[in-house]
């Protein structure tokens, strides 16, 4: 694992994640609510598709990842559906608090799932060249999967 920078990138990700989370935790302003899920929900589905663009579309081809990779990308339809779902619901409220606590957790799973099994057994089923490629994907794949999700977010927002 001598380019070990695709798995930084998306645990700086993560971590970004986590700090919106927590930030969520701690609002109770429903506006202030509003624009931190509409923050948290544009960078994971722009994590989510770029992760699946780069590592998930290399491990589905390995047949030693494959099942990895195919239980995190619906683990990432999962939290979408949740995210879809708080959409609905006037943030703060009991039904999207309700849906927020169970994407709080899923996610958080997902993500510890992630760093603490998926990636070290990716690791080692990647060459350093694989791993350097991958970082090159998803470094360029992120600011424009972050600009179509800011886009449909919004086109959804006014809908």
């Amino acid at each position: 694992m001598a380019d070990a920078r695709i798995f930084a990138d998306l645990k700086k990700d993560h971590d970004n994640h986590r700090a919106l989370l927590a930030r969520i935790d701690e609002t109770k302003d429903k506006g202030a609510l509003e624009k931190l899920f509409i923050e948290f929900r544009t960078e994971v589905t722009a994590h989510a598709a770029a992760e699946e663009e780069s590592l998930y579309s290399t491990m589905l081809a390995k047949p030693d990842l494959r099942e990895e990779a195919q239980h995190s990308v619906s683990e990432h339809k999962e939290i979408e559906d949740y995210m879809e779902e708080m959409a609905d619901h006037d943030a703060g409220s009991v039904k999207w608090n309700a849906i927020y606590a169970q994407l709080r957790k899923r996610y958080l799973h997902h993500i510890e799932e992630e760093e603490e099994e998926m990636f070290p057994e990716a690791s080692d089923g990647l060459s350093d060249a694989e791993e350097k490629r991958l970082a090159t994907v998803f470094e360029a794949r992120k600011p424009a999967e972050l600009k179509r999700a800011e886009k449909a977010i919004a086109e959804e927002e006014k809908a």
